[in-house]
C-alpha cells in the first residue's frame, strides 16, 4: 500500500507551511490537506508559499479539499445551499489549478450541511461543474458520506447515498473514509469487496476515538490486507487524530501491507 499524511490532521503542532517537510522526515512522500485557505479565492502569494513548502519538501500532493466553508465552525462543504454556492464556484478554478501545479489527480467536494434551503439539483449541477474542470486536468472529484454522531446535519452518511449522489454525476467516484464508514456500522470487507472498483480515495482512522489504527476497534491489518488485493490502487489518506505527537504515531505501520 501507498501511504499518504493529511496534513489538515497530523503535524498540526507545526504552522502549515512547515509540515510537508515534517511528514517527509517522518519518511513519507505523499500529502494531502483539507482546503487551507481562509476563503476560496486565496492571493497568488499564499499559494505560491503553499506550493513552494511542498516542492521543496519533496513531497506529492495527492488529496486536496475543494473550499468546505467554516470547517471549525461545523461548515462541512458549500454545494447544496444557494447561499454558499457562488463561494464554491468561485474556488473550482483555484482549486484545480492549484491541483494541477502539483500534479494533484483528487478533489474532495464536501456536499454541505443540511439547511432549509437546501437544494439537491443545486448540489448536482455543482458536482458537475467541479467534475469537468477537474477532468479537465486528468483530475478526480471525490464525495466522501461521513458519520451523522458528529455531523448531525450532513445529510450524506452512507456508501449507498454517496453512491446514489456518483451516480448522476459521470467523472465522480467515491471517497471511502474508513472512519466514518466505520463509526456508521458498515460492514467495511463487504465494501471493499462489492465497491472497491468504485473508490477514487481512501482515509483512515479508527473507531471511536479517530486516532490511529491500534487505538480502537477496527482490524486495520485484515482491513488493509484486503485492500490490497482489490482492484483499488490509489494511496491511503491518514486522517487521523494522533494519541500523542505526529510523529511518533506512525508505528502501527510496520506491521500493515
Amino acid at each position: 500500500m501507498r501511504y499518504d499524511v493529511n496534513l489538515s490532521i497530523l503535524f498540526t503542532e507545526l504552522p502549515m507551511l512547515e509540515r510537508p517537510a515534517a511528514a517527509a522526515r517522518a519518511g513519507f512522500d505523499a500529502v494531502e490537506m483539507w482546503w487551507p485557505f481562509d476563503g476560496p479565492t486565496p492571493a497568488d502569494a499564499e499559494l505560491d508559499r503553499l506550493a513552494g513548502a511542498v516542492t521543496e519538501a519533496g513531497v506529492q500532493l495527492v488529496g486536496l479539499n475543494f473550499d468546505g466553508g467554516h470547517m471549525p465552525s461545523g461548515d462541512r462543504g458549500l454545494l447544496s445551499s444557494p447561499a454558499t454556492s457562488r463561494r464554491f464556484r468561485d474556488n473550482i478554478d483555484v482549486a484545480v489549478g492549484f491541483a494541477e501545479r502539483l500534479g494533484c489527480r483528487t478533489l474532495n467536494a464536501l456536499y454541505g450541511n443540511r439547511t432549509d434551503d437546501t437544494d439537491p439539483e443545486l448540489a448536482l449541477e455543482n458536482l458537475a461543474l467541479a467534475a469537468k474542470a477537474a477532468g479537465g486536468v486528468g483530475a478526480t472529484v471525490v464525495v466522501e458520506a461521513l458519520n451523522s454522531f458528529e455531523n448531525t446535519r450532513y445529510p450524506i452518511t452512507s456508501s449507498a447515498q454517496a453512491f446514489q449522489l456518483l451516480d448522476q454525476v459521470p467523472g465522480t467516484a467515491f471517497l471511502a473514509d474508513f472512519y466514518h464508514l466505520g463509526r456508521m456500522g458498515e460492514d467495511l470487507s463487504a465494501l471493499i469487496a462489492n465497491h472497491a472498483d468504485r473508490f477514487g480515495h481512501v482515509q483512515i482512522a479508527d473507531v471511536p476515538g479517530r486516532g490511529q489504527p491500534g487505538t480502537g476497534e477496527l482490524d486495520y491489518a485484515a482491513i488493509l490486507r484486503q485492500l490490497a488485493d482489490s482492484p483499488y490502487d490509489g494511496h491511503v489518506g491518514l486522517e487521523y487524530k494522533p494519541v500523542g505527537p505526529s510523529e511518533e504515531s506512525f508505528s502501527w505501520l510496520e506491521a500493515m501491507p
